[in-house]
């Protein structure tokens, strides 16, 4: 199913490219952006745990340097039944984490520095099961492909931004006006496709977490930390790649605050104090 929904999304976002190439360049900006749009599609799809990787400059991570949370993985994915991601870190002192990659063989799990300095065992642990989760459930492919989208979106709209501002208000596409809204409509359409994907899947994967670590417990101490932090401090990373860590890494203030793609977290953590019932706690094992 997951397959289905990125095959519509990978359409739907290229529509849109090429839309807004048209709109700002007209037929040869449509060209342009049609055949941009294939490669970027198949390269994405191919290379997409490579792309996520670099767009938040994260590193390997050897065993040597983290062994406990290496042992940790390897047990969840036992309990999952998932192959062992690969494991990397991020340069950040905000606590969180995102999984990647086209499919549970080829995926790559990265942990900010924060998460392993502030975080307990326990909520380490949910942590992971979290990300362990949307590798089970096959979100971390459309999570790129969103990613990579939405960025080349914003692009095209700084193109025809510095367009118009180089020319005077007129563009190859003869038509201000069009060009204006392509400008306007580009980011926002790609925003409005990453909030979509990423909240759904978010309430998907947190139950799918308690499932695998055996508990909500660590998780919901986990998420109530990362919130915290997250509302005081901004990491450094691209605002297309914030719908991919588990928290809203840009949750610090601006525009992405008032538009943030995950669901509110007190209804995330309400969902899975639910789960720490007697009765929902024999249906998680």
């Amino acid at each position: 199913m997951n397959h289905i929904k990125t095959l519509f999304l990978m359409t739907l976002l290229t529509v849109l490219l090429v839309l807004a190439g048209g709109a700002i360049a007209g037929e040869a900006g449509l060209i342009f952006a049609l055949v941009f749009a294939v490669l970027l599609n198949v390269f994405t799809w191919w290379n997409s745990d490579r792309i996520a990787i670099r767009m938040t400059r994260s590193q390997p991570l050897p065993r040597s340097r983290a062994p406990r949370l290496y042992e940790m993985v390897e047990r969840l994915c036992a309990r999952a039944k998932l192959p062992m991601p690969r494991l990397y870190l991020t340069p950040s002192q905000q606590p969180n984490a995102f999984a990647t990659g086209r499919s549970p063989r080829h995926s790559a799990v990265a942990v900010t520095e924060g998460l392993l300095r502030q975080l307990d065992a326990e909520e380490i642990e949910g942590v992971i099961a979290h990300e362990l989760a949307h590798i089970r459930n096959r979100d971390t492919l459309i999570s790129t492909v969103a990613a990579v989208m939405a960025g080349a979106l914003t692009a095209v709209a700084r193109i025809g931004t510095y367009g118009m501002l180089l020319g005077g208000g007129r563009g190859r596409g003869g038509n201000p006006v069009t060009i204006l809204l392509a400008i306007i409509l580009a980011p926002i359409a790609a925003m409005l496709i990453r909030m979509a994907v990423s909240r759904s899947r978010e309430f998907a994967a947190d139950r799918s977490a308690a499932a695998i670590a055996g508990s909500p417990t660590g998780l919901v101490s986990a998420l109530r930390k990362l919130d915290r932090t997250a509302r005081t401090s901004r990491m450094q990373v691209s605002e297309a790649a914030s719908h991919m860590f588990i928290v809203n890494p840009l949750s610090g203030g601006g525009m992405s605050a008032l538009f943030s793609t995950h669901p509110p977290m007190e209804r995330r953590i309400e969902r899975l104090q639910r789960l720490q019932a007697p009765g929902a706690r024999r249906k998680l094992r």
